[in-house]
């Protein structure tokens, strides 16, 4: 019979890789424990440390800063689309 792939949740992988970075067990003990093969819990645990160094950088902040203003522009934009709807409405008659 073929084998069927199963897909591992994030609690499950993020458990994983806290008991590799622990360093209390091998890694073969590991990976038994938790019936995955060595190198897709290698792949999982190179993919935290790469998120992490994103953590602390400050492309982040920046990125986030420039989704704040350009939110603030938007909501913006939207608040002066209304009031121009709204004048041409009244002067249409529409709204009295």
């Amino acid at each position: 019979m073929g084998d069927i792939r199963r897909a591992h949740t994030a609690a499950f992988k993020k458990q994983v890789v806290m008991e590799l970075m622990k360093g209390e067990k091998t890694k073969s003990e590991i990976c038994s424990q938790f019936e995955v093969h060595p190198s897709l819990a290698d792949k999982w645990r190179i993919r935290v440390i790469e998120g992490m160094e994103r953590l602390f950088t400050e492309e982040v902040s920046d990125e986030s800063q420039r989704d704040r203003k350009l939110i603030e522009e938007l909501y913006k934009q939207i608040g002066q689309l209304k009031v121009e709807s709204d004048w041409l409405k009244k002067k249409m008659g529409l709204i009295r």
